[in-house]
């Protein structure tokens, strides 16, 4: 006699107990010839201004952007406005499609409006009424931009560091820097950047703004010194790691992707001069 129970009907799965039209779990890889490692489900971001949803890119030799995660027809965008993806990498320009990208910043509804054409100003004002449905359903508040203000000096801050000859902020102490590869088990890898043992770096004086001399408009920030943690003198695939922000464990690891976007920030010396310190901290 054929049972009637349903209850399995009704929660979607078979009389088994199996469910229906389950698809296994496929693996995320990265192509070995890709110039970003992160994996596309951990691009998407969402503007702290206006509260609509952003896909981050890397930008080759440069820091992520974020895009406008719909694509707008390439003859109705100014041409130094156009953006196309390759590889997972976002490149200024256009590539010969019909299709391009625009920065999220183009078309921010809590931005300036500035001399939009009439596509650019019609995806203003849909963005701009997503932002009022996200503020009213209390799902998104604005935060408004401000400098950030420096750490007190007895507390770890933010270190500025030399690697690879070029300045980046770090987000904050070194000894705490975690690796942003992905693990099998779908997170983030929960060890830190640094081995085991003490900081690989030494500390130095160096000027805030060697690269402007006398006479070049900011006199008083170039004449201060900071200290910066100098790790230049580590060997080239030891610095590679470290700017990729990956343990030792992910270091060889071609395979793994990121879970998480690099938290290097290129050290600015107006922008994040609330963290430069004038003096060596002690040890």
């Amino acid at each position: 006699m054929r049972s009637t129970n349903n209850s399995f009907a009704d929660d979607g799965r078979a009389w088994d107990g199996s469910r229906k039209n389950h698809r296994a779990r496929r693996s995320l890889r990265i192509d070995a010839d890709s110039p970003s490692r992160l994996l596309r489900s951990a691009q998407v971001g969402q503007c702290a201004a206006c509260g609509n949803r952003v896909e981050w890119y890397q930008r080759p030799g440069s820091t992520p952007i974020p895009l406008h995660p719909e694509e707008l027809p390439a003859s109705t965008v100014p041409a130094g406005q156009r953006w196309h993806v390759s590889s997972g990498a976002a490149h200024a320009g256009q590539d010969g499609s019909a299709w391009c990208r625009v920065r999220h910043h183009a078309v921010c509804p809590a931005g300036p409006a500035g001399n939009l054409n009439p596509l650019l100003a019609e995806t203003r004002r849909a963005l701009g009424l997503t932002s009022r449905r996200l503020q009213g359903a209390g799902l998104f508040t604005p935060s408004p931009e401000k400098e950030p203000a420096p750490a007190p000096p007895s507390l770890p801050g933010r270190t500025v560091v030399c690697l690879l000859y070029t300045r980046y902020l770090a987000p904050g102490p070194l000894e705490q820097l975690q690796c942003v590869a992905h693990t099998r088990r779908r997170r983030r890898c929960p060890l830190p950047v640094r081995d085991s043992g003490a900081l690989p770096g030494t500390w130095r004086l160096e000027p805030v703004d060697p690269l402007l001399g006398p006479g070049g408009g900011r006199l008083p920030i170039a004449q201060e010194v900071m200290a910066v943690y100098d790790l230049t003198g580590l060997a080239y695939a030891e610095q590679l790691r470290w700017h990729n922000q990956r343990c030792s464990t992910h270091a060889g690891i071609d395979e793994a992707a990121d879970h998480a976007r690099i938290e290097w920030e290129r050290f600015d010396p107006v922008r994040h001069r609330p963290y430069t310190r004038d003096r060596i901290p002690d040890s």
